[in-house]
């Protein structure tokens, strides 16, 4: 018999997981977007492509290097310490680490690519104005930017939601506490339960279509710079 508790809890996990990463990655990517499309160092593409390795390398690779850093002989051993755990691995709290890691390009790179489009000179003319680099920042550049903040959040959000590899890797499969929706549609066609992987691999169809349609309205209405 069909347990809608059951369905939705993944459900429920993996929207709590993407809005959380998401959040932490417009935080946290923001001024990482701001310094490489601002700054002049010689080694910013470096720092650039190691932002955007997630983009090549295979979940597993990157999956690996989590479990073990956020394992209990790595750092996220230490942390988990400091408030009594042993680990931060298969934990919720090392899904959210892995998917900000996972999704950091996603939500970085449109970002800093709207911070390149509008140019120098509006920041100047807010110089001009003796308007602070703060006040510049918030009043100017991240209006203008808006479209490459609302793509990183749309997309960033949905790479979040389809993540598997580095789920698995570093979550495993713990209903209620790391049991997503890839994972759960992995563990249900293994079971042979093909009515609850339809469900669940159907509504994910939806969303992905929704998130295409989104981003194209985007687009066409903002012009913004692409990924």
């Amino acid at each position: 018999m069909l347990d809608l508790g059951e369905l939705w809890s993944p459900i429920r996990l993996t929207l709590e997981l993407a809005a959380i990463t998401t959040v932490m990655l417009l935080i946290i990517g923001t001024p990482i977007a701001w310094w490489l499309a601002r700054s002049k160092a010689r080694w910013k593409e470096a720092v650039a492509t190691v932002v955007a390795m997630p983009l090549v390398l295979p979940p597993t690779v990157l999956g690996f290097y989590l479990l073990v850093t956020l394992g209990p002989n790595g750092p996220g051993g230490w942390l988990a310490g400091l408030a009594g755990g042993r680990s931060l691995a298969f934990t919720f709290e090392g899904l959210v680490i892995g998917s900000v890691i996972y999704s950091m390009p996603f939500v970085v790179q449109p970002i800093r690519n709207a911070f390149e489009a509008f140019g120098e000179r509006p920041l100047e003319v807010a110089a001009t104005l003796r308007a602070t680099p703060w006040d510049t920042f918030w009043s100017v550049a991240v209006p203008l930017a808006r479209p490459g903040f609302m793509t990183g959040a749309v997309l960033g959000f949905a790479h979040t939601v389809g993540e598997f590899g580095v789920i698995l890797m570093i979550g495993g499969n713990i209903p209620g506490e790391t049991k997503v929706l890839s994972v759960a549609i992995y563990d249900y066609v293994e079971t042979l339960q093909w009515t609850e992987a339809h469900i669940l691999a159907g509504g994910m169809l939806v969303f992905s279509f929704s998130v295409i349609l989104t981003m194209m309205v985007l687009e066409k209405r903002m012009g913004r710079p692409g990924l």
